[in-house]
């Protein structure tokens, strides 16, 4: 009897991200002119790649997108700021929104709290393309924060209401500590929005199941992919051996206990096929 192999039924694409890929397919089989991302459609080198053989080509950057004369422009899943919108109107690009829908939701609930005089605190990563989109939507003050220091310093000097939103990809639990810290400190009225994926939330919660009865557990995404890397930080508090991986060359079965349980979970952002292939070397 050799090991048993688990994998989650929440692993790999999400609605979001399954939304903005085969939008990508669909507008390279247009043929319809030259065709752009701006930023990686999403957080996997592998598609992006696929992507890019396929004649679509991403902009890293506002100067990569002026230096462009026609074409498409297409929203990657994270969105933008308002100022990406524009740019391309303003050169005649035609665009093709494939933000989250959770995510654009966002962009409309910051977008109204700056309006109605609220500063925004958006709990997440403000590295994160996700994060930066959002913030490019507040129409007044806007921070962000993601760890406990931060979260305290933030309530202490804030003199106005505010609304509180977050990362969608966020980490359910340290987003519920942050904000009882912020609710502890903040004499000011304030607005609290979960907006944390519910995608996110369950796919969470499975890992973290699958990881307390595994004796190794594998979590597979993209180096960038914030929803993964917090998939593996979940992972590790329940088992201490678990491996992080982004291809099927990454895999070290030897590592893996002959006998015994593995639990396999993956990242919004990683196919289907790489996840069954994984699997199937598991079970080997």
């Amino acid at each position: 009897m050799g090991r048993e192999v688990i994998v989650a039924g929440t692993a790999g694409f999400c609605f979001g991200v399954r939304r903005a890929v085969q939008t990508c397919y669909e507008e390279a089989d247009r043929e319809n002119g030259p065709v752009y991302t701006f930023g990686p459609i999403i957080h996997n080198e592998e598609v992006v790649r696929d992507l890019e053989q396929k004649g679509i080509t991403v902009l890293n950057s506002m100067e990569e997108m002026a230096a462009v004369n026609g074409g498409t422009v297409i929203i990657r899943s994270h969105g933008v700021g308002r100022a990406v919108y524009e740019a391309a109107r303003r050169q005649g690009l035609r665009i093709v929104d494939a933000t989250c829908p959770f995510v654009k939701k966002i962009h409309r609930i910051v977008e109204k709290a700056g309006q109605e005089g609220k500063t925004v605190l958006i709990i997440g990563d403000p590295q994160h393309p996700e994060v930066k989109g959002i913030m490019g939507w507040a129409a007044g003050p806007v921070s962000a924060v993601q760890t406990e220091e931060e979260a305290r310093a933030f309530a202490e000097e804030i003199k106005e209401d505010v609304c509180i939103v977050s990362q969608t990809t966020f980490n359910h639990d340290k987003f519920h500590k942050l904000v009882e810290i912020i609710k502890g400190l903040m004499y000011h009225n304030y607005d609290i929005v979960n907006t944390i994926c519910n995608a996110t939330e369950e796919r969470q919660t499975e890992a973290r199941a699958i990881a307390r009865r595994a004796d190794a557990m594998i979590v597979i995404g993209g180096k960038h992919s914030s929803n993964t890397r917090k998939l593996y930080e979940i992972c590790r508090e329940e088992c201490a051996e678990t491996f992080y991986i982004q291809s099927l060359a990454d895999l070290e079965l030897r590592l893996l206990p002959s006998m015994g349980c593995v639990g396999i979970t993956a990242g919004a952002s990683t196919p289907n096929n790489l996840i069954e292939e994984v699997s199937k070397q598991c079970q080997k």
